[in-house]
């Protein structure tokens, strides 16, 4: 017999597709772990996240040749702070050329691997492999990575920082309740840069602004 599916025949709408997490137990026992601040260091965020392209690396469209990594000026010194003080490290990044064919897994964690032999080991990589159009929850300016980021270190949304240099990224912090704070670049759009609610010259600078004594902790 034909007709129309009814919702028992349709069965459940099917989930939608998770990021990946591309840290392994090295860069977990290396970055993870200090990073829960009590005490005097309660006002100090529990986990600092970086955009990948445009943020830590100067953006290569669709890059997955390790060979054209190229950390971005005081990116170095920006890692350092933040992990001098014992706080994990991540990055959350969209990669969309995964989804377009452009680019495989083993190009995505050559990269990866490329930018900790520049700048150390971060505690997380949360990555959405997918495309504008297929459904995903981890897209920035969705939440997800934020969200799956945090679920790998134990820590509270509401308690990290994400650093980006688009308003997409902005975006996923504000969706996730995080504090998000731009450092624009050439590529960057005025209107982005303008409608940031904290914004910063630099990486170095805005790592700075993120660990101002007082600042996490009273506003949360």
């Amino acid at each position: 017999m034909t007709g129309r599916p009814t919702a028992r025949q349709a069965g459940p709408a099917p989930a939608p597709p998770d990021p990946w997490l591309l840290d392994g137990p090295a860069a977990r026992r290396r970055g993870a772990g200090a990073g829960r601040p009590s005490g005097t260091r309660a006002a100090l965020p529990a986990a600092v996240f970086f955009d990948r392209d445009g943020t830590l690396i100067a953006d290569v469209p669709y890059n997955g040749d390790p060979d054209l990594v190229a950390p971005l000026p005081t990116a170095r010194e920006a890692v350092a702070a933040v992990r001098a003080l014992g706080i994990p490290v991540g990055v959350v990044s969209n990669q969309s050329g995964v989804a377009r064919g452009l680019l495989t897994r083993r190009h995505v964690e050559a990269v990866r691997a490329r930018v900790e032999e520049l700048l150390g080991p971060f505690a997380v990589w949360a990555v959405c492999p997918h495309g504008p159009d297929d459904g995903c929850g981890c897209r920035k300016p969705a939440p997800g990575l934020v969200h799956a980021a945090c679920g790998r270190l134990g820590v509270r949304p509401d308690r990290t920082v994400l650093i980006g240099d688009i308003a997409a990224d902005l975006g996923a912090a504000r969706a996730a309740g995080a504090r998000g704070i731009l450092v624009p670049t050439p590529q960057t759009r005025p209107e982005e840069t303008a409608g940031a609610p904290e914004s910063a010259p630099d990486l170095l600078t805005a790592v700075r602004q993120a660990l101002a004594a007082g600042r996490n902790g009273a506003e949360r």
